[in-house]
């Protein structure tokens, strides 16, 4: 019985220094292509605009990259309606301007997301996402 124990532990050390080898391989030799790829993943946030087709909104983007931040007002928009923007933290502030209606905000950041909605003529939402 020692010896199969002994022999499950050798076994089990041998995967945990397979992984480690291979853990260092993928993080050591990623082409830089691909890094750059994940570092724009965490750079690209993207904002989906649903709820009630037709949905009428306005939006305040501000977004913060490289210590500049820009803003973009979206004056009137309608349901549904995506934005893209490359930064590294986006404050917004959104309203629903038409009456009975609901406007939902989802936005991704990397592996972040955020989902709001709000629902009537005038409802706020207010969304930071880093």
């Amino acid at each position: 019985m020692k010896w199969q124990l002994a022999g499950r532990y050798a076994l089990f050390n041998s995967a945990l220094f397979n992984s480690a080898l291979l853990t260092a391989f993928i993080t050591i030799g990623l082409p830089s292509g691909v890094l750059a790829a994940q570092e724009q993943d965490m750079t690209q946030i993207h904002i989906t605009m649903g709820g009630t087709p037709g949905a009428e909104f306005s939006a305040e983007w501000r977004i913060t990259h490289n210590d500049e931040t820009i803003e973009y007002p979206e004056v009137l928009g309608t349901v549904p309606a995506e934005f893209t923007f490359e930064g590294t933290v986006l404050e917004g502030t959104v309203k629903l301007l038409s009456d009975d209606e609901r406007l939902e905000v989802d936005i991704v950041k990397g592996s972040n997301r955020s989902r709001s909605s709000t629902q009537g003529k005038g409802g706020t939402l207010t969304v930071v996402v880093r």
